[in-house]
């Protein structure tokens, strides 16, 4: 059955192959510098974005009720320089509600980017730390980590995940979504 199924694979890559044309299966990279580079150095773009926290308790005992009834959701905005390629720095601040402070949280942090070819994709780790404004006023320390995808030089979108640590006895988890514009 494996044998059989190898070769049926190896047939539509060839069928797929010669729907293609001859020159897409060549080693020819002269359509590459046709495409502009997607991410840049001496970049700057503005992130807009929708946030979701989730608390230590609900993280330790995750459950779909949980996460559903203990998510905090906000919006955001965030302006990154990269000072090449792959390097650059982050700043953003988000709100979760519309009682207390303005913005819920601050943080900076120092991004290592690495594009995937001309794919659009771009994976991405960060780490750096912030001050929390509401509803405790404490300073943090942060790790995460996403995906970029550019549709354009000047636009995409991005999906990213981080852990906040206040103490070392809390910590909490907040994803976010949004678009990004590069200039």
């Amino acid at each position: 059955m494996t044998n059989k199924m190898f070769l049926g694979g190896a047939m539509l890559l060839l069928a797929a192959g010669s729907a293609l044309g001859a020159d897409s299966l060549t080693n020819d990279t002269t359509m590459h510098y046709d495409q502009p580079d997607r991410y840049r150095g001496n970049e700057l773009s503005v992130d807009a974005f929708g946030s979701a926290s989730l608390g230590k308790y609900t993280i330790n005992h995750l459950s779909n009720s949980r996460v559903r009834h203990n998510t905090r959701l906000g919006v955001g905005l965030g302006v990154n320089y990269f000072f090449s390629r792959y390097v650059g720095l982050g700043i953003d601040a988000y709100s979760e509600n519309t009682t207390g402070a303005f913005i819920d949280s601050a943080s900076a942090s120092l991004i290592l980017r690495l594009p995937l070819g001309q794919s659009g994709f771009a994976p991405y780790v960060f780490a750096g730390g912030g001050h929390q404004f509401d509803p405790d006023r404490i300073w943090f320390a942060q790790v995460g980590g996403g995906m970029e995808y550019r549709f354009t030089p000047h636009i995409g979108v991005f999906v990213d995940a981080r852990w906040v640590v206040p103490d070392e006895t809390k910590y909490y988890g907040v994803g976010r979504l949004g678009m990004r514009f590069a200039f």
